[in-house]
């Protein structure tokens, strides 16, 4: 990465209190939510792509273990998100279903607009991953009016 040779000054002044707290509780949020997304995300696209989602797919694709996608989507399933029946996995209640949706769109508008950037392919899947959680509606509606304008909207 290419950086400008001369350094950034820091601001010596604070923003004031309040706008500082909002955006620590906004990013507080997005971290709770980040989790909840990713897995109800993973379980749709096991769906679609394979019928079911197992606890043993979950594990094997986020990278943990069994016991940490158990604990999970029993929280899952107390929320709202998942219906677990035994030997069929778990299934998306409409909740979740909406949620995946969600995720899904706003993945691909990030990931849309790194592309439109100039981001190569590979960096843009996986930075819109972790990005995607972290943007503001006023954001992604921004990135949209960029796609639209440019028409890099695919």
């Amino acid at each position: 990465m290419t950086r400008d040779p001369q350094p950034m000054l820091a601001s010596a002044e604070l923003p004031d209190a309040s706008q500082q707290l909002e955006g620590f509780q906004q990013v507080r949020e997005a971290h709770r939510l980040e989790l909840i997304e990713d897995y109800v995300e993973l379980i749709s696209d096991l769906l679609l792509s394979t019928g079911e989602a197992r606890q043993v797919q979950i594990a094997e694709r986020l990278g943990v273990a069994q016991p940490t996608v158990a604990k999970m989507l029993k929280r899952l399933e107390m929320e709202g998100y998942v219906a677990l029946r035994p030997y069929q996995g778990a299934q998306l209640t409409e909740k979740g279903e909406a949620m995946a949706q969600y995720s899904r769109e706003r993945h691909q508008l990030v990931e849309s607009f790194l592309l439109a950037l100039g981001v190569d392919a590979d960096s843009a899947r996986r930075d819109a991953e972790g990005m995607e959680h972290h943007v503001s509606e006023a954001t992604l509606q921004a990135f949209q009016r960029f796609l639209d304008q440019h028409h890099q909207r695919d």
